[in-house]
């Protein structure tokens, strides 16, 4: 098929903003880590949670949301949220800025992310400094030690957040939930809060950095799903992923 000229015009300004984009982040980010490690050190003797240093990073991830032009963000059910107290957290995965759109809860938590990030410049650096939990995918070591960190983070009142799926699904389609978030909340009689990310999958896609037509991403939190309401953990997870994908179907 023969691409019409309004349609190649369309494609070099996308490539042009997304290449303005992350050009600003690249020159911005060393500048918000520096602010990162002097709210580290002026925080750190009486912030043992790190939850000022994770507000902070909270707010760089998703000023680089609203600084993009094609990008609209809303934030539903964050006073769901417990400010305190272990919660599992748990997420569909469609695009890499669901990252960034998740900040936007603006609530304390801890990530479970794949160890890659932790190795980005500046970005990475933040993580290990807000004691983020690795986990190196397809290691069963790796697991063991998140499960355990998380548990340690739960039992201290801190809430965790994880991607369920595992991986980014490829088409858009909520994928099956694997079992280690719903095992944390059942050992530690954490509530569990769905949280349905909107829209992030056409802004950018698992494969590509070129920004996408505008779109309007929202995050939403739905009612919290409490462990001693269901018999097991398969009960929970799969009471967790209707909840996220019926929520999806209503509002894609």
């Amino acid at each position: 098929m023969v691409t019409r000229a309004p349609d190649r015009y369309i494609l070099r300004m996308l490539r042009l903003l997304s290449y303005l984009y992350w050009t600003i982040i690249a020159i911005t980010c060393p500048i918000f880590f520096v602010g990162a490690l002097l709210v580290w050190a002026a925080t750190v003797l009486f912030d043992r949670r790190k939850v000022v240093l994770h507000l902070y990073s909270s707010a760089w991830a998703v000023f680089y949301v609203r600084l993009n032009p094609l990008w609209r963000l809303r934030t539903t059910g964050r006073e769901l949220l417990p400010r305190k107290g272990a919660a599992v957290l748990v997420a569909n995965h469609a695009s890499l800025i669901d990252i960034l759109v998740l900040f936007d809860l603006f609530r304390p938590f801890k990530w479970v992310s794949k160890s890659e990030i932790f190795k980005v410049p500046f970005v990475g650096w933040n993580m290990w400094l807000n004691g983020y939990v690795p986990l190196v995918r397809g290691s069963g070591e790796s697991v063991r030690r998140m499960m355990t960190r998380c548990g340690q983070l739960l039992d201290q009142g801190i809430p965790v957040l994880l991607f369920p799926e595992g991986r980014r699904s490829e088409d858009g389609h909520l994928q099956k939930f694997k079992d280690g978030a719903f095992e944390l909340a059942v050992r530690h009689h954490a509530p569990v809060y769905p949280i349905a990310v909107h829209g992030t999958g056409r802004a950018l896609p698992k494969h590509g950095l070129v920004l996408r037509a505008q779109i309007n991403a929202r995050v939403e939190v739905l009612p919290p799903l409490h462990p001693t309401d269901f018999p097991d953990t398969r009960a929970l997870r799969d009471a967790a992923h209707t909840r996220i994908a019926e929520a999806l179907d209503q509002h894609p």
